[in-house]
């Protein structure tokens, strides 16, 4: 126990096995005493001493302590990025396009195996996606591209089909087998900061790299790669005149091309276009490595 004085020094005992306790050469006046244990509640008791007065505190019971746990519960990152492909599955530029792959998130969850398959799937079978590909190989028969399938309904089924192989085999090597297995994030990170010029650069530079699922960039494998074995699977069905190695790799460096404007299009464009979309701070994790900007940099001033 404690007992604790305005004007003197403060005094200690400790009680007995009984739990009897005593101070002596205590000064008259007023005190306060201050009863602890280990695992007890403290207790405290105030009274006033009289010149030459024995005081006898009256009977103080310990009441055991409280347990005060305290639980804090974190969701784990397949949770999080659960969360945050649910708004990207809500992502659709004019009310209904589908826009899966981008995230306004900067410093979003990776995404694990399972979740790249099931966005790629999501994208698949997408009722946009089908009837894109149907005006695709509309486009592709009234200019009599693949001409080895024909014309008429017959031509138009194989276009189609293609078509739609071409996407499929697209969107599942190079969304999800390679970047499941080379750890590579296959979505486009929104920057929105900064000024025109750097966020041109960032669309360019974000068609060649990526962010891996440890968060750093680096070369865009996963999409390039993916690009030329979805070309090769396609000599199986193209036509014979309409296959080959050129224009596979013709075909690889098209899609890079078109990758850079449609990432130019999400920087400035695509945003603006829809709807309910969830207002997320950039910040600053969509910074491109220092050497690739500065090159992109001197690129661009050559051309200039």
């Amino acid at each position: 126990m404690k007992l604790t004085r305005d004007q003197s020094l403060d005094q200690t005992a400790q009680s007995a096995d009984d739990g009897q306790f005593s101070l002596a050469d205590v000064a008259p006046g007023s005190f306060h005493l201050t009863i602890s244990a280990e695992g007890f509640a403290a207790q405290t008791f105030d009274g006033d001493l009289r010149s030459g007065e024995s005081y006898v505190v009256p009977r103080i019971v310990l009441a055991i302590a409280t347990a005060v746990t305290q639980i804090r519960v974190v969701p784990s990152q397949f949770e999080v990025a659960e969360e945050q492909i649910k708004e990207q599955e809500r992502q659709r530029p004019l009310g209904f396009i589908p826009n899966f792959y981008v995230s306004y998130v900067p410093n979003a969850a990776p995404l694990t195996s399972k979740q790249k398959f099931a966005l790629a799937g999501k994208v698949i079978v997408d009722p946009v996606t089908f009837g894109l590909t149907a005006a695709v190989a509309g486009l592709q028969q009234a200019d009599n591209e693949l001409g080895g399938y024909g014309q008429g309904v017959q031509g138009y089924a194989k276009r189609y089909g293609a078509a739609y192989a071409d996407t499929v085999t697209g969107t599942l090597i190079g969304s999800a087998i390679l970047p499941s297995l080379l750890k590579q994030d296959p979505r486009y990170f929104y920057k929105g900061t900064g000024s025109k010029r750097s966020r041109v650069l960032y669309a360019l530079a974000t068609s060649v790299i990526c962010k891996g699922d440890d968060g750093r960039w680096q070369a865009n494998y996963s999409a390039i790669l993916g690009s030329l074995a979805a070309g090769g699977i396609s000599n199986l069905y193209y036509p014979a005149h309409d296959r080959g190695a050129g224009l596979t790799f013709e075909n690889t460096l098209i899609g890079i091309g078109s990758a850079a404007a449609a990432n130019i299009l999400q920087e400035f464009v695509i945003r603006r276009l829809t709807p309910n979309l969830p207002n997320h701070d950039p910040g600053n994790t969509t910074k491109l490595p220092g050497q690739i900007s500065k090159l992109l940099g001197k690129l661009v001033r050559e051309g200039d």
